[in-house]
């Protein structure tokens, strides 16, 4: 353990930190996000539970906690979105015939509409930022890596 600055950590620079480096690369990924999903007027959680529930849809009738669970949401929160979402006409809630206390969710035509100029956009903006990756094949594996731990269990690994 070093202590540089007064912080006792056991990196020699913050550069050196995976985690510290994984907060700024994805706080400046939202923020690209967001500029590139303004203009249809969606927030960067909408397009993701929109798209997912457009994705989803071919399997069946989907419920809030299969959405949150795919998307890998909260679920008060995708609660939350979805309600806006059918306020805008881009999905509908109705009552879950195998479940009374489910919601069956689909997307709207104009939902569907909406998700598929989305996401142009956002893989537009994914492809512009993930451009100066050499690799990106191994990195989305790296990624992909990393969801599959946390998959297992709900608690990060010690």
């Amino acid at each position: 353990m070093t202590s540089g600055r007064g912080l006792r950590s056991n990196f020699t620079a913050a550069d050196d930190s995976p985690g510290f480096l994984l907060w700024q690369i994805t706080n400046r990924w939202q923020a690209a996000q967001r500029a590139a999903l303004k203009p249809l007027g969606l927030t960067h959680v909408q397009f993701v539970l929109l798209a997912s529930l457009t994705w989803l849809r071919t399997e069946g009738p989907v419920n809030q906690r299969d959405l949150a669970d795919y998307a890998s949401t909260d679920p008060m929160m995708t609660s939350q979105v979805l309600r806006a979402l059918e306020a805008r006409g881009l999905v509908e809630r109705a009552k879950n015939p195998g479940d009374r206390r489910a919601r069956a969710i689909t997307v709207t035509k104009e939902g569907q509409t909406l998700a598929n100029r989305a996401i142009v956009v956002v893989e537009d903006c994914d492809g512009s930022f993930f451009d100066p990756l050499e690799d990106v094949a191994g990195f989305v594996r790296a990624l992909q890596l990393l969801r599959s731990s946390f998959a297992r269990s709900s608690a990060p690994p010690e």
